[in-house]
């Protein structure tokens, strides 16, 4: 089956974007997963309807004597000498709803999977350390990967079968899931086979330092990305590789960040073209919702037209991240009207009252026109007459007294018939539909039409406006209310880098206001853990059985220290400096180099991995190594500079070889070899001129430097810990800058058009 049919699948990104996926040989139509217990009687109920987790309790009432992840499963099965299986996906994933349907609601299969198993089922979300350990069993045993992801193991949790989707029986040539029982007379041989694969991948995940080794060299690294990129990348329309197309922000920061100290090359404006017109390209696509904002998941097309419709936080923050740089770097609104069109998308659909952001939207609904099942889409697509009934007014003016909704389907790429082609919709739930697309300029529409391109604007926004209206009146999908750390985090971040180039205060209080969340409620002070999620609710529940990961701390201080640049509060410093130092005593690796990715102390998990893959999330080691850089230049701890010279150097292979894999790590690497330089604006706090020179560094794309306010407190946090800078002081009583590089200082400024950064060229 060609990728151009993966329009529905949850699936495992590999290195270059593409999906890694195992394709069912025949597609169905979604099955409709209930959010949890309700008022209605059920027929069957297990343990998971005590869970909090929105995808556990999707399965609450299947007849399947589910345990949830724990020793209390762990020991029935040790007890029985039974196998398990292990079931992983999430929420929002269309193919575990399916599996559902087929299998986990059916009483014959139920009642063999529960007669013959210990049957277990994993949330990824909030165990991403389990699903990693067996998703690198499924890879390595399969060639594939995706959700949902089914693994059965031995008592010892050691695995011996696993795949993803499984048909309830044996279906053109593919085992169905009851097929299993079949393989149990062998069972000494798989186990035994397990084994052997387990013990490989120990060694074959071993990521390490050697003895004496460096970091490579980042000049050299960084042009054999650009260049596997630029190998990779559709020019036609942006992007990496061919259908389905990811948004990939990390590649896309990494050609923004090879442009800053490249751009008098070719190759630098080439890297910056690629990412440009890629960030364009989305914008103007289907895969960006036009009427209600906010991006979807990925496109099952190369034109980034026809969507998989499920929404995650994770890209709403890098793409805004991702959007605003573009802004900065090209000095062009339209990339800042995106990055502030997805953060009004997650203020108003992915926010609780409580500041934590939840983490994804369904891509299937209940069709408005009704009708038991769910499809793929309903929620977001049109038909042509539902927009000739909601626009249908004439335009004065134009040529031909053309309608409203004539000016919007031109400009939208509506069609009579639907504009999905029968090849990026291999369920047939999008006959007949729409996915707006933006089809031409407004300039050429203006001229299509005869009006001018201010009118355009103007009825173009008035026709999403009340198509917004409508949208609002369908079934809504499944909102999984789930809150995490580490996607809060990077939620953090995106309103922190936002709000402080556009200079938005309400942007900036929102981000305080999630750390604040992040603190109240993730944030465990007497013992000194970050917890992993936490529940919508008045009694905002989280889960104190599952700790932070790796992942939880890195991106939350990243976060934090975003936020400081935002607020120049050094309360929040002060916190990632906290943070990080518990991260070390938890997740790194003395004899090696590096972090892992979970509690290596914990004996249920079999591989102790170190994710060497910036993938739909960047790894938390990349991110680690910038956290470490920057927090050694905010702290003065030589300690943080030399830990994250180790981490690179443990990364030495993957970064010298396939540096492809890891752009955010590369980006860390060019940080190390270029320096990172100290910004220290030295002012009174909120004074126009201190605003003033704040705003102008804020405004520019600089990614290898901090920012730092010396308010002349020579108590303060910075202060203690960078005594150097009691000795700065204003000129002349104005707000004065100092651009430094290990504080040796050029002359101080105090016009923002003097910065030796302005406009971005001496800081790199």
């Amino acid at each position: 089956i060609k990728s151009k049919t993966q329009r529905s699948f949850c699936v495992l990104r590999s290195v270059e974007e593409s999906a890694r996926v195992s394709l069912p040989s025949v597609f169905m139509s979604m099955a409709s997963g209930s959010e949890g217990p309700s008022s209605t009687s059920h027929k069957h109920s297990n343990r998971l309807a005590k869970e909090r987790s929105p995808y556990l309790l999707q399965h609450a009432h299947n007849p399947v004597d589910w345990y949830p992840w724990g020793k209390d499963a762990f020991d029935k099965a040790k007890n029985e000498d039974k196998p398990i299986f292990l079931s992983v996906g999430y929420s929002t994933c269309h193919w575990c709803h399916v599996m559902e349907r087929e299998s986990f609601e059916d009483e014959e299969i139920g009642k063999i999977l529960s007669e013959n198993f210990i049957c277990i089922k994993l949330d990824r979300e909030e165990r991403p350390d389990v699903d990693k350990v067996y998703m690198t069993f499924v890879q390595a045993t399969s060639g594939g990967g995706g959700w949902p992801m089914s693994v059965w193991l031995t008592p010892e949790l050691r695995p011996f079968i696993g795949g993803t989707y499984f048909p309830p029986r044996d279906r053109g040539g593919r085992p169905g899931i009851t097929c299993v029982l079949k393989w149990q007379n062998n069972r000494p041989a798989l186990e035994s086979s397990g084994e052997r694969i387990i013990e490989a991948l120990k060694k074959g995940t071993t990521i390490t330092a050697n003895a004496g080794q460096s970091p490579p060299l980042a000049p050299d690294v960084a042009n054999r990305c650009f260049q596997q990129l630029a190998h990779s990348y559709e020019e036609e329309y942006g992007g990496f590789r061919d259908a389905p197309k990811f948004p990939s922000p990390v590649n896309l920061m990494f050609l923004m960040s090879y442009w800053t100290v490249n751009r008098s090359t070719s190759e630098g404006v080439e890297a910056l073209q690629m990412a440009l017109h890629t960030l364009r390209m989305m914008a103007l696509g289907g895969i960006h919702d036009h009427i209600a904002q906010g991006f979807h998941r990925y496109s099952t097309d190369s034109s980034w037209h026809v969507p998989h419709f499920e929404k995650m936080l994770y890209d709403q923050a890098q793409l805004a991240v991702a959007y605003i740089t573009a802004s900065q770097v090209s000095g062009e609104q339209f990339f800042a009207e995106v990055a502030k069109d997805v953060l009004l998308y997650v203020s108003r659909d992915l926010s609780d009252k409580s500041g934590g952001f939840y983490s994804a939207e369904d891509a299937d609904s209940v069709p408005a026109s009704g009708g038991p099942e769910k499809r793929e889409g309903a929620f977001c697509v049109w038909t042509a007459s539902e927009v000739r009934e909601l626009l249908p007014d004439v335009v004065e003016g134009t040529a031909g007294n053309a309608t409203l909704a004539d000016i919007f389907m031109h400009h939208y790429g509506v069609k009579e018939q639907g504009n999905v082609a029968p090849e990026q919709d291999p369920h047939g739930e999008l006959q007949g539909q729409n996915v707006l697309i933006v089809r031409y300029s407004v300039e050429l529409t203006a001229a299509r039409f005869g009006i001018t391109v201010e009118k355009v604007n103007e009825l173009l926004a008035s026709a999403r406006a009340k198509m917004a209206v409508v949208r609002k009146s369908r079934p809504r999908p499944h909102l999984d209310t789930k809150m995490l750390a580490s996607w809060n985090g990077l939620m953090l971040s995106a309103y922190a880098r936002v709000g402080a180039v556009l200079g938005d205060k309400d942007l900036v209080e929102r981000a305080v206001k999630a750390g604040g969340f992040l603190k109240e409620h993730l944030w465990d002070a007497k013992q000194q853990t970050i917890l992993r999620s936490c529940y919508r609710g008045d009694q905002m529940e989280v889960s104190p059985s599952i700790s932070g990961f790796l992942d939880d701390y890195a991106f939350i201080i990243c976060g934090l220290l975003d936020l400081y640049e935002a607020t120049l509060q050094t309360e929040w410093l002060q916190w990632a400096e906290e943070l990080q130092l518990r991260q070390d005593v938890l997740f790194w690796d003395d004899q090696g180099g590096g972090y892992f990715c979970s509690d290596p102390t914990d004996s249920t998990v079999l591989l102790q991995l170190k994710e060497d893959q910036d993938g739909a999330e960047p790894s938390a080691n990349s991110v680690s190594a910038f956290n470490l850089l920057r927090l050694s230049h905010y702290t003065g701890r030589q300690e943080w500079l030399q830990k994250s010279q180790q981490l690179l150097t443990a990364f030495s292979d993957r970064l010298t070889t396939v540096p492809i894999a890891l752009p955010e790590m590369v980006r860390a690497l060019m940080a190390q070899h270029y320096t990172l330089k100290q910004i220290v604006i030295c002012g009174q706090r909120d004074a126009p001129d201190t605003t003033s020179l704040l705003a102008a560094v804020k405004s520019l794309f600089l990614p290898y430097k901090v920012l730092m306010l010396a308010d002349g407190d020579t108590e303060s946090f910075l202060c203690q810990r960078l005594p150097v800078l009691s000795s700065m002081s204003q000129l002349r009583g104005v707000a004065t800058a100092y651009v430094c590089q290990d504080f040796t200082c050029s002359l101080p400024v105090t016009d923002p058009q003097e910065l030796p950064c302005y406009p971005q060229k001496l800081l790199f």
